[in-house]
């Protein structure tokens, strides 16, 4: 039952008709929209927090439970994702971010784990191409930038190496080569994967 008071204040201001019943049902559905991204926010922390207390199956498990009924989900699919790498389960998360790169080509974090994974089975060509990608979709993406920079590192003294083998008495190359080896014990690591959900991917989580 509406309230007098607010018939009488629609009457006044002209909103008892269907703009006013238009404007209700707006705010209703952004009310409905504003819960369910809550509630989408709190399943993704449920899953991260099972796979930082290193209960990998139990989140694995809670991120599919998840997917059934949201399988386009980019948020969720990520997190997967990153569970399967950090797990040594490398082909799957290759497939998992080769996929999500194919359904939503705009967002960066998935080419940038491409590149990790690539990058640690030394396909740095592939590492480049990805990163390359990522920095086009987000040219601000720090981490990819240094990612890149260490793979440009890693092509460089393969390509330093090729030369001295083709021509062992070459020079030149030598002291490039030794600072290449220099700047590789500097970042002696694996690139830096990204740990968490894409932000630009929350309004594209749909079923």
């Amino acid at each position: 039952m509406k309230h007098p008071a607010l018939l009488l204040q629609q009457r006044r201001t002209g909103l008892a008709g269907p703009s006013f019943r238009f404007w209700l049902i707006a705010s209703i559905l952004l009310l409905l929209s504003s819960l369910l991204q809550h509630a989408r926010a709190d399943e993704y922390a449920d899953v991260l927090q099972l796979h930082r207390a290193a209960k990998h199956a139990e989140a694995l498990k809670k991120a599919d439970q998840y997917l059934e009924g949201k399988p386009r989900d980019p948020q969720m699919r990520f997190i997967k994702g990153v569970i399967l790498a950090d797990t040594g389960k490398q082909d799957e998360a290759l497939a998992s971010f080769v996929k999500l790169t194919e359904d939503y080509p705009e967002l960066a974090e998935p080419y940038n784990n491409l590149a990790v994974i690539y990058a640690s089975r030394s396909q740095y060509d592939k590492a480049r191409v990805a990163l390359e990608m990522a920095l086009r979709n987000n040219p601000g993406y720090a981490t990819a930038h240094e990612n890149l920079g260490d793979v440009y590192v890693k092509l460089a003294g393969q390509a330093y190496t090729r030369s001295l083998q083709s021509d062992p008495a070459t020079r030149s190359v030598q002291p490039k080569l030794k600072l290449v080896n220099e700047l590789q014990a500097l970042s002696s690591r694996d690139p830096k994967a990204a740990r968490a959900p894409a932000a630009k991917s929350a309004s594209k989580s749909g079923g």
